[in-house]
């Protein structure tokens, strides 16, 4: 989102920043070691996938039980910031200077307040006047400017093969997410999903860069401690409606304490995300990353069936078919490129 490839998962998923490398440079070529970095980076990127996925319902139940989208966002960020914020600590044991060095600091003063709080508070904005569907369509185009950012800042021109998956994934998209015809767009709203995808993008890249040498665990909880001041300000200022309720969150055909939803989005949806989503793009680059992200509206669409009895028909399976064949296309590509 580096250690050997045969580190333990939450050691790789804690220093994977050790190794210096050629900025976000996708390193797969075909190697043993190698080959299992990109198992290990594959199995993080799904599994930050699914968390982030798992956020729309558990949010959608705080929603529901009188929560606004600022207040439900920010106790998910600080939660998770002081989760993270003891494995960050030991992280850091015995190279307390890296927080010294002023690249660090800017570091992780930008991840926190674009990738973690922009892009957040971009999004819920977005919502408010656009619909899930095309908020979410354009917020998922950040993998379109990955490989342009990518193309243009480090010469690493894209394979016909990750354009072509590109094509597909975008496709599958659209199945899913079957946005067709009849759609009023906001100007504003547009705006908004149009920053919530910057934020996206420039989360995949800072994720993958492997020249800082902080460790996933310290930028992820640096990071999201960040996100949550900026949030809480905004929220002070009034900038960010706040509002909660203690009244039960019902999820699932069941109801549960508003403490465990709670509970679930700070700890699984936003520290496990993060840092998982890190270590995965530290292994896989932030093209192939990105792509695989991608994955999230598959999650999104069966957790939403799961919990929120939302089932999907067959037009959304097969879109999501069609994003898993262009993640493969993808993945072609950025092998030829490394090659």
């Amino acid at each position: 989102m580096d250690t050997n490839a045969n580190d333990v998962a939450f050691r790789d998923a804690s220093a994977t920043a050790s190794v210096a490398a050629p900025n976000a440079a996708p390193r797969t070529a075909a190697s043993p070691a190698n080959s299992s970095r990109l198992a290990s980076g594959l199995l993080f990127a799904l599994i930050s996938a699914g968390a982030f996925a798992l956020s729309g319902p558990f949010a959608r139940g705080l929603l529901d039980a009188g929560w606004t989208p600022g207040a439900a966002v920010t106790a998910r960020v600080s939660l998770a910031a002081l989760a993270l914020a003891p494995v960050a600590v030991l992280a850091l044991r015995g190279r307390w200077r890296l927080l010294a060095a002023r690249r660090n600091l800017v570091t992780l003063v930008v991840y926190g307040a674009i990738a973690v709080a922009g892009t957040q508070l971009a999004y819920f904005s977005a919502v408010a006047t656009l619909q899930v569907g095309v908020a979410l369509l354009i917020e998922y185009t950040a993998p379109a400017i990955v490989v342009l950012w990518m193309w243009m800042r480090h010469r690493q021109r894209p394979h016909a093969l990750t354009l072509l998956g590109a094509v597909i994934a975008a496709g599958g998209l659209l199945l899913v997410l079957q946005i067709f015809g009849g759609v009023q767009l906001d100007l504003a709203g547009v705006l908004w999903a149009l920053g919530a995808m910057l934020g996206v993008a420039f989360y995949f890249v800072m994720s993958a860069d492997t020249e800082t040498e902080l460790p996933a665990t310290v930028l992820a909880g640096g990071g999201l401690l960040v996100g949550a001041v900026v949030l809480g300000l905004a929220g002070l200022v009034g900038v960010l409606p706040m509002s909660v309720t203690d009244a039960p969150v019902e999820l699932g055909g069941a109801s549960m304490p508003w403490w465990v939803a709670v509970l679930v989005l700070g700890l699984v949806t936003a520290a496990g995300a993060y840092v998982t989503g890190i270590a995965a793009a530290r292994r896989l680059g932030p093209r192939l990353t990105s792509f695989v992200g991608l994955s999230e509206v598959i999650g999104a669409v069966l957790f939403a069936w799961l919990l929120l009895g939302e089932l999907p028909n067959g037009v959304q399976l097969a879109g999501g078919a069609l994003i898993l064949v262009g993640v493969v296309v993808v993945r072609l590509g950025e092998a030829r490129i490394t090659r």
